[in-house]
């Protein structure tokens, strides 16, 4: 075939291709709105709106059944003391009074508890994802290559989250440690938290090779890959593990009450189980009413409800700024094997 005639049937087929790009798009946007359609009917059916009405109305009944103790417990903190003894306070206060509150501000081992579970917070929250991130981040390599023995140091990880050592034996570990009374015997027994070594090593794994290849190529090491490209990548993780890091800190109580010989140690948890539990307004003296008038006003339900919204309060505030990362986990802006 000669050479003008090749360049013809080319032309040729070139003008061939443009009616059925033509066709195929057009059959494709008659499908995506057909298919529209299809979804209009369904969001419009009546079953549709029955379905959509019932989760509402449910998962309205579910947030009910976790606000309405809150508010009850709120409107006892501030009702009178004869308005709570006559249990005539449901969930608006009524003989509206301070006198729980101030009760409680004015007691400095409030304070003092306080501030040992900020700073078993903070400093906890360091430690755990520190450990979490040096123990993830080798644990996702694959490759036998880069880490030979991978398999059996995760099975070595797993076995603890199954197979503990048990309370006795934790205790007799701290007391040999001699941390009793100590600070580090609320942080350290729980420095490396297991479930979120594994939430941290899928993210790891999830993540595109490519760019940890690139990366080794253009030569950085381990830890600059890891510190420069991983972890600002892995942001929704680290604050979906923070998220629970934080909580345990602050809601853990049973651990103060073992390692703690002294009222003044007790973590904020521990010393509201100590109230909620112990306070008896029947056991006040003159001495103390004395020192403190705001006791002849309250009672031991408002005290023990007015404690448990300023210990709660504080960790709710956190939610509404990383709830939005519990779904992200997409990797924005990188390559995508």
């Amino acid at each position: 075939m000669r050479p003008h005639e090749q360049s013809f049937d080319e032309k040729e087929e070139e003008s061939l291709k443009v009616p059925f790009k033509l066709f195929i798009n057009a059959v494709s946007q008659a499908s995506l709105r057909y298919a529209g359609g299809i979804r209009m009917k369904i969001k419009e059916s009546p079953s549709r709106k029955l379905f959509m009405i019932s989760n509402y109305v449910l998962l309205g009944l579910l947030s009910l059944t976790c606000l309405l103790p809150l508010i009850n417990l709120f409107a006892i903190s501030f009702s009178a003391r004869s308005m709570v003894d006559a249990n005539a306070v449901s969930f608006w206060p009524k003989g509206f009074n301070t006198a729980a509150y101030e009760y409680i501000l004015s007691n400095k081992q409030y304070f003092q508890s306080f501030g040992i579970t900020i700073a078993r917070v903070l400093l906890g929250w360091i430690i755990n994802l520190v450990l979490i991130i040096l123990v993830a981040y080798p644990l996702s390599k694959d490759d036998p290559r880069i880490f030979r023995c991978r398999k059996y140091y995760t099975w070595f990880f797993l076995v603890t989250m199954v197979f503990n050592g048990g309370l006795i034996p934790t205790y007799l570990v701290v007391s040999r440690m001699h941390l009793i009374n100590s600070f580090l015997a609320l942080i350290l027994p729980e420095a490396l938290p297991m479930f979120c070594v594994l939430i941290m090593m899928n993210f790891f794994r999830g993540l595109p090779k490519a760019i940890e290849e690139a990366a080794l190529v253009d030569g950085a090491n381990w830890f600059v890959t890891m510190w420069k490209i991983y972890l600002p990548l892995s942001k929704p993780s680290l604050a979906t593990v923070s998220l629970f890091v934080i909580v345990n800190h602050w809601n853990a109580w049973f651990d103060g009450l073992i390692y703690m010989n002294l009222p003044e140690k007790y973590p904020l948890m521990t010393y509201l189980q100590s109230v909620v539990l112990k306070f008896d307004v029947t056991k006040i003296t003159s001495e103390q009413l004395m020192l403190n008038p705001h006791l002849m006003e309250v009672t031991g339900r408002g005290i023990k409800g007015a404690l448990i919204l300023l210990c709660t309060v504080p960790i709710l505030l956190v939610y509404p700024f990383l709830q939005k990362y519990f779904v992200a986990g997409v990797v924005m802006g990188s390559v995508k094997e």
